[in-house]
């Protein structure tokens, strides 16, 4: 089927493939190029900025290829950036990726994007949107394509993500949905990973690579037993080392662990970061940390104070918080939302 004509396909035909469609995100249809059998494989979504660093872009396309070749769907927004990437890593894995819009099929944006799209359908992929194939792509547009992108998803994954990035947005859709939020972590002095950062301080679970998501998603190796610590030879820094010390007399959270080691909360965030990265310490909800252990999904919404709206129609996955959102201008698409 060609990109330029989409077939209007029921909501019951997207719950045949995904019978845990969350019902907080409503639509009637949805205009769709392509085939969704992908669907109804696991599904992880990857999203993130659309001017993402080199290594940003990278860790996205080898993420969505290995996830891909462990039979993954690979779900994303279509943008620029991680998104791109994210479906160009699936393609090179043979896998079947789908792309939601935040426009109609016939006004596509970003357009640099067009033939990755392309690709994705003659690949076995899928092309979806809310929006009847002229419809232009506005900025609030991206807010409701996010909660699409989320409510397809066994997972969301945020790659790389400035403090006002539009994957934060995903990210709020998918906590609010019961949808484990994966995030990779950086350096703390780089803008562009400043959102990942806050999704890690809020309680998503840290992805070191993607075996971490197949994971937690049933698909790769267990979690490490409980002597990995000691097995570990790890060149520590005097906070890792005191953190360490902290976390041996049993569960702590992060306030106390502020206070215990006398660092500054940024520094200990980074330290915790590494540990975890290290395979030594675990987060759990509210945020609390462990020696080891199981990974969970985010318990809780993301913070607010992260996430100022500030949407763009330039094809990023939306942006901030969503607010409470108007309807789809759409005879058969009834607006997408959520339930408070």
């Amino acid at each position: 089927m060609s990109l330029a004509e989409p077939r209007l396909v029921p909501r019951e035909a997207f719950a045949a493939v995904r019978p845990r469609l969350p019902e907080a995100v409503r639509f009637d249809a949805l205009w769709t190029s392509g085939a969704l059998e992908g669907l109804g494989r696991p599904s992880v979504a990857i999203v993130g900025s659309r001017a993402p660093s080199e290594a940003g872009q990278r860790l996205a396309l080898e993420t969505a290829r290995r996830l891909g070749r462990a039979g993954v769907c690979i779900i994303s927004g279509l943008a620029l950036g991680i998104d791109g990437a994210a479906h160009a890593g699936a393609l090179e894995a043979g896998a079947r990726p789908v792309g939601v819009l935040g426009g109609g099929h016939g006004s596509f944006h970003p357009r640099r994007n067009r033939g990755l799209a392309e690709r994705m359908i003659e690949g076995g992929g899928a092309v979806v949107s809310p929006y009847e194939p002229t419809a232009p792509a506005r900025p609030w547009q991206f807010l409701q394509r996010n909660g699409i992108v989320a409510a397809l998803a066994d997972a969301v994954v945020v790659v790389e993500a400035a403090a006002r990035s539009g994957a934060l947005n995903t990210a709020s859709w998918a906590a609010d949905l019961g949808i484990p939020v994966f995030a990779f972590p950086g350096d703390v002095n780089r803008p562009k990973v400043a959102g990942c950062l806050a999704l890690l301080r809020d309680g998503a679970t840290l992805a070191r690579d993607a075996d971490d998501i197949l994971g937690d998603l049933g698909l790769g190796q267990a979690p490490a037993d409980a002597d990995r610590v000691r097995q570990l030879s790890i060149a520590l820094t005097p906070l890792e080392a005191r953190l360490l010390e902290a976390l041996a007399a049993g569960e702590c959270d992060l306030e106390a662990l502020v206070e215990r080691c006398a660092e500054p909360l940024a520094a200990v965030l980074a330290a915790i970061g590494v540990l975890e990265i290290q395979g030594v310490v675990e987060r759990r909800p509210g945020q609390h940390f462990a020696l080891l252990g199981g990974r969970r999904p985010l318990a809780a919404s993301i913070r607010a104070d992260t996430c100022a709206i500030d949407c763009s129609a330039s094809g990023e996955s939306g942006s901030g918080i969503s607010p409470t959102l108007p309807g789809i201008s759409h005879s058969v698409c009834a607006a997408t939302s959520r339930s408070k």
